[in-house]
Order: structure tokens, then C-alpha cells, then sequence
């Protein structure tokens, strides 16, 4: 056992079943639910999950009958077809020595199609359509369709089920005022409004038998108005503990909440003070969840008492042996989940199976089947940054000679300019996770050699991998060279002098990341759980109307007048992540950030920047314009006739540089790699 996870690892019992350690794997959507046939690739996910040592998988979501389902895909366990589907899925996790439950969602009001029901007809803010009220039989149908689901979880060979009762789910829309506007015995008083959760646990527990663990995850904290108040949350949880429950599990925030939970911005274990509020009234364990990512914060949440376990779903799709390396003190060889967003929860609102930025093999195990090769090669990789990383990660692991050669004295990349972006501290954590494998693998890094052709061919390869990304676009513009215009990477890098008053060329990611690196240095970004709910509105202490209080405003002036332009029309940070960006686009206007759209730059000079804008003629005064308009591929050795012979692939920002990302690149390096 590693030192200083005694917490972590130590056996629990939970109702009928022993876990071995006190880490959930908590339930995500993967986007491989539906289908008609066996769940055969849901099925080598969570094996892959089980072989790593977590000591419980939570599955995705699955629906109770046809009206609950988030979308238009059927992804439901109601039927004995439905049964025979999932036996491969808990068939694969037992004989990895693993254990499994069932997650049972109704997504009522949240669902994306046009038979969403729920308590009342209220439309969700984050929804078009408004759902249809359940009437009293279509209720008591509903309890009984949860019981089924359940049943049909057991058949199948589940461990268990956990009923999903928080983060605005079917359940959730019961238990709060905010959406229960009910006069029947289904609404009004709590003990009503509550009737639904229990009445469904209650006779589940029944028909299931006492060998079968039930689970509820239970909303802590709602972070909406109408939401429930703290002493709600203990009233229920207590009540879902009488009616049979073995554990709650918590989850933090309504989906439609105007507050991050899981986004970068959000501290380590930011919630589990609200997890304690409900293990002080229960008796039952109970699991913490939200932004704990690392053993040392899991460890911490036990420590303190605040939890009887972990429940982590993000950091199981960056790396699949989280637990078994954390128990052996193997903390570096972790591959650290970013909380960016950007494969998983982006790729599954949009219809996508989920993957991860860093783990692109998460949820497609057999595409990324990294074997020894039969013919090693020696392979020079040009390029320090995420896809030559990845790149000479994989090709090493095949077994190839691999020589990387990187320019700057460190490796990373882009990704050092963005560690320094508040909120993004933990890219350093990937950087230094590649750069271990590489160690570790054997591979060759020279750092601040810049591999010339004359180079590259000493070291006689027998492929040639250029990944040596980009560099900042210098758009045409009128004295663009003028002393007070700067990069954006001497900005984030903070090598040039930034005035007072900033424009901003650009209104994409990169320039979110330079407002909000400025920004930081006013100390209008908070990084502590207790300035983050000050921050956010979030109230610890009272906890009435789902925790919400009015926002503290700071008197202090931003040490920086921000003002973002770009040439397009339409809204500013499109290439944000879809689940995040609402994130950055909040702290930026909060912070008095101006934005201008459809300008056409006409030149730079003492006074500032000068644009045309609705055929008017104008001037943003200002001390330093900061070019955020895109990057250019550097890409010189594909070029080289000197090279022409060898074989030679680009790929990242080498390859491609319009909208580049991370994700982009550590998927084509290790595709590459793996292809030699």
C-alpha cells in the first residue's frame, strides 16, 4: 500500500458486497450504450477499468422505459433482450475480479426528445421543448418500471444498481420546488415531494431481495434557485436510508446550474463538505465525488472524515490503472485527467462516443492496441510538444529506437503556455507523465538541439516523425510590427512588458486563456474552495435555495482594460469547449472584458489599434495589442530535399494548424506510432 493512502485502501463493506479499496469508478456516458447487439465494447471498457483495480464501476446511465431516455437511441434495460445485451458487459468485469452496478436514470425534463415527462410541465432552461406532467398512474408506472430495471440489472448479472437522484434528473425534479409544482400527494411538502425517491427504493429493495446492492445518488447540493436546502438533503437521505438504501453516493449541481462543478476552474474535492453534511445524519456509507483527481486529494477526503468513499469517472478515462498505481506509490506514472472536457462530456453531447484528451484509446481499447512490433525501427521524432511526445511514447513502447529532438530546453510545447493559464496548472502534470514514459521506455531526448536535415540524417532513421507545431500567426495588418504588439506566447510566457489597456487581435481559446492569465494577476480568479463560493455565490454555512447566495462583487480594479476583436461576425470563443466554455465566457464578462465583432484592422501605431466597424472609422487607445489570431505550421524538414528519401510524416500543429488542440495531437501521434 502506498504511503499516505492508508484511507484509500483499506476494505469496506457496503450492504451485501466488500469492496477492496474505497474508490468508484462513477458513472459517465460513453455514448455505446445503444445498439441493438451485445454491448461488446462497452463491455472491454469497464474489463479494462476492472483489471486496473477500481473497487466499483458505476455504468452510464441506462433508462427505466422509453419516455426516460436522454435521446433518440434507445439505451434502456427493460426487457430480456435487454438482459442478454449486458451479459457480456458483467460477464467481462467478473472475470476481471471485478464488481459492477447498474446505473438506473430517468432523464425527465433533460431529455432530448419530444415524450419528455416530468413532475410538472416546466421546460428546462437548457431544453427547447417543455416536458409533459406524469399523471398519478404514470407515476405509479414509473416506480414500477425502476423496479424492473433493477430486476432486469440483477438478471444480467449487476452487482447492483445505483438509482440516479441528483443533478436534475427525473428524481430530482420531484424532490425540488423548482420544478414539483404538484397540489397532489406527489407535490408540495417535502415529505411529498420526496415520496417518489423513496417509493422507488423502497420497492426495489423488496423485489430485489437483501443480497443486491442499491446505491442512490443523492443530490448534496443543488446550486439552483428552488433548489432544495441543506437540511432537505439530510431529511432525504436519511428517508432513503430507511427505505433499504446501502449507500448514498452524491452528486453535485443540476446540469442547467449557472455554476462550475467540474471544470477546470473548480478546486480539488471543492464539495465534499456538503458529502459531510450527509454522512453526519446517515449510518450507510457515503461517497464524495466531483474534481478529486488525484490519490492525494482522495486520501484527503477520507482523512478529514467528509466521505466513506471516493467516487472519481474522469481520471478512469485518462488512465484505467489510477488505482493500481496509486496503491503501489507509483503517483508519476499516473496519467491525470485535465478536467478539460474536450472528448469526453464535448464528444458526447455532440453524438459522439466519448474518448479522452490525453488517453485517446478510452472507450476504443481496440484501436489502440499498442503491440511489439516485428521489425524495430530507428525513429527520430522532431518535436517536443504533445504529439512528438505521444508519438515517441507509443513508437518506444513498440519497441523502435527513438531519438526525439526538441528545440526549446524543455519539453511540452503549447502546453507550457497553457499551465500558466488559470485554472490549467495541471498540464504540467501531462507533461511530466510523457516525459517519465519517455525515460522509462528509453527513448533519446535532446532538449535545445534544433534538428537540422544534416542532423536528422547522422542519426540515419528509418522514418522521420516532424512534429514541431506552430507558431503565432502575424496577421497582415499595418504596423503589425510595431513595439507595443506581442504574441501571444510572450504574453502567457510573460517575456514582454502588458499596459493597462489591452486589445486583443483574435476571439477564440487562446485569447480567452491570455484575458484570463491577465485577469489572474488582479486576483479576480479564485483557486481556494473558500474564495471559489465566494466567487460563485455558493453559501456553506446557511445552505438554503439549492446553496445559492448573491455573489460577492471585489471593489478591486483589474489592473487590465481587456477588449477582444476579431474579424468574423457571430459570438466570440466558438472553438471554447462546448461544456466549459460557458465557464470563461461568465469570468470574462464579470471582469468588464469588451468585445467587437466584424472589424476590419486597418494599422497599429503610437495612439493604438485603428479598425474600421460598421463602415465607420475608429481607435481602441491602448498601451499593447496581443496577436490571437491563429497559429502558422512550422514545418520546415517536410520540406527538405535533403530528406527526400527517407519516410516522413507531419502531424499536430506540423501537420495541421488551423484549430489546433491537444486532443488533435496526441490522438495522431499515438495513431501514427502504432501504425509503424
Amino acid at each position: 500500500m502506498s504511503h499516505g493512502s492508508r484511507h484509500l485502501f483499506e476494505p469496506i463493506d457496503i450492504g451485501p458486497i466488500r469492496l477492496e479499496n474505497r474508490i468508484i469508478m462513477g458513472s459517465m456516458h460513453t455514448g455505446l450504450e445503444g445498439g441493438e447487439g451485445p454491448l461488446d465494447q462497452l463491455a472491454t471498457f469497464y474489463r479494462r477499468r476492472a483489471e486496473g483495480g477500481v473497487g466499483l464501476i458505476v455504468t452510464g446511465g441506462f433508462a427505466p422505459n422509453y419516455d426516460a431516455n436522454l435521446g433518440t437511441p434507445r439505451e434502456e434495460m427493460a426487457s430480456a433482450d435487454d438482459v442478454a445485451r449486458h451479459k457480456p458487459v458483467t460477464q467481462a468485469v467478473e472475470k476481471a475480479g471485478g464488481k459492477i452496478a447498474l446505473q438506473i436514470l430517468h432523464a425527465g425534463r433533460y431529455s432530448y426528445h419530444d415524450h419528455s415527462v416530468s413532475a410538472s410541465a416546466i421546460r428546462s432552461p437548457i431544453n427547447r421543448t417543455a416536458p409533459r406532467a406524469l399523471t398519478d398512474p404514470e407515476i405509479e408506472q414509473t416506480i414500477d418500471d425502476y423496479v424492473n430495471c433493477a430486476m432486469r440489472a440483477q438478471e444480467a448479472g449487476y452487482h447492483g444498481v445505483e438509482i440516479m437522484g441528483s443533478e436534475g434528473y427525473l428524481i430530482t425534479q420531484f424532490l425540488a420546488e423548482r420544478t414539483n409544482h404538484r397540489e397532489d400527494e406527489w407535490g408540495g411538502a417535502l415529505e411529498n415531494r420526496m415520496r417518489f425517491a423513496v417509493e422507488i427504493v423502497k420497492r426495489t429493495r423488496a423485489r430485489v431481495g437483501e443480497d443486491f446492492l442499491i446505491i442512490f445518488r443523492h443530490s448534496a447540493l443543488d446550486l439552483v434557485d428552488g433548489g432544495m436546502s441543506g437540511e432537505d438533503t439530510k431529511t432525504v437521505a436519511k428517508a432513503i436510508e430507511a427505505a433499504g438504501a446501502d449507500m448514498i453516493n452524491t452528486g453535485i449541481g443540476w446540469h442547467e446550474a449557472q455554476i462550475p462543478t467540474i471544470a477546470q476552474p473548480v478546486p480539488a474535492a471543492a464539495f465534499s463538505w456538503a458529502t459531510r453534511r450527509l454522512k453526519e445524519v446517515l449510518s450507510i456509507p457515503v461517497a464524495a465525488a466531483n474534481r478529486i483527481h488525484t490519490p492525494e486529494d482522495a486520501e484527503a477526503v477520507l482523512a478529514r472524515g467528509d466521505a466513506d468513499l471516493v467516487s472519481l469517472a474522469r481520471p478512469f478515462l485518462a488512465d484505467p490503472d489510477f488505482v493500481e498505481k496509486a496503491k503501489a506509490g507509483k503517483r508519476s506514472d499516473i496519467n491525470l485527467c485535465i478536467s478539460c472536457n474536450q472528448a469526453c462530456l464535448d464528444h458526447y453531447f455532440m453524438g459522439k462516443s466519448i474518448s479522452c484528451l490525453v488517453n485517446p484509446a478510452a472507450a476504443d481499447e481496440a484501436s489502440f492496441e499498442v503491440g511489439k512490433s516485428q521489425k524495430p525501427k530507428k525513429i527520430v521524432v522532431v518535436g517536443g510538444g504533445m504529439a512528438g511526445m505521444a508519438a515517441a511514447t507509443t513508437a518506444a513502447e513498440r519497441g523502435h529506437d527513438v531519438t526525439l529532438y526538441e528545440g526549446a530546453d524543455v519539453l511540452g510545447g503549447q502546453f507550457n503556455l497553457a499551465r500558466n493559464v488559470p485554472g490549467k496548472a495541471v498540464f504540467g502534470e501531462t507533461i511530466s507523465y510523457f516525459e517519465k514514459r519517455m525515460r522509462d521506455l528509453g527513448v533519446t531526448c535532446l532538449l535545445g538541439v534544433k534538428a537540422s536535415p544534416e542532423e536528422v540524417l547522422a542519426r540515419d532513421p528509418d522514418h522521420l516523425i516532424v512534429a514541431t507545431g506552430v507558431s503565432p500567426r502575424r496577421p497582415d495588418i499595418a504596423g503589425i510590427g510595431h513595439p507595443k504588439v506581442v504574441t501571444y506566447t510572450q504574453a502567457l510566457e510573460g517575456t514582454a512588458p502588458i499596459g493597462e489597456k489591452v486589445a486583443i487581435i483574435g476571439g477564440g481559446g487562446i485569447a480567452y486563456d491570455v484575458s484570463l492569465y491577465l485577469l489572474h494577476r488582479t486576483g479576480n480568479y479564485h483557486s481556494d474552495i473558500s474564495s471559489f463560493n465566494k466567487h460563485w455565490g455558493i453559501d456553506p454555512e446557511s445552505f438554503v435555495n439549492g446553496g445559492l447566495v448573491e455573489v460577492e462583487r471585489a471593489d478591486q480594479k483589474a489592473s487590465h482594460q481587456i477588449t477582444l476583436l476579431k474579424r468574423s461576425e457571430g459570438p466570440f470563443g466558438r472553438t471554447l469547449g462546448r461544456t466549459t466554455g460557458w465557464v470563461h465566457r461568465r469570468e470574462l464578462q464579470r471582469a468588464g472584458v469588451k468585445t467587437l465583432a466584424n472589424v476590419i484592422y486597418d494599422r497599429i501605431d503610437d495612439e493604438g489599434l485603428h479598425f474600421t466597424m460598421g463602415g465607420e472609422a475608429r481607435l481602441l487607445e491602448c498601451d499593447t495589442v496581443i496577436l490571437c489570431a491563429g497559429q502558422d505550421s512550422v514545418s520546415d524538414l517536410m520540406d527538405s530535399d535533403l530528406l527526400a528519401h527517407l519516410k516522413r510524416q507531419s502531424i499536430g500543429g506540423a501537420h495541421y494548424s488551423a484549430e489546433l488542440d491537444a486532443k488533435r495531437a496526441i490522438d495522431e501521434g499515438t495513431r501514427l506510432a502504432i501504425s509503424l
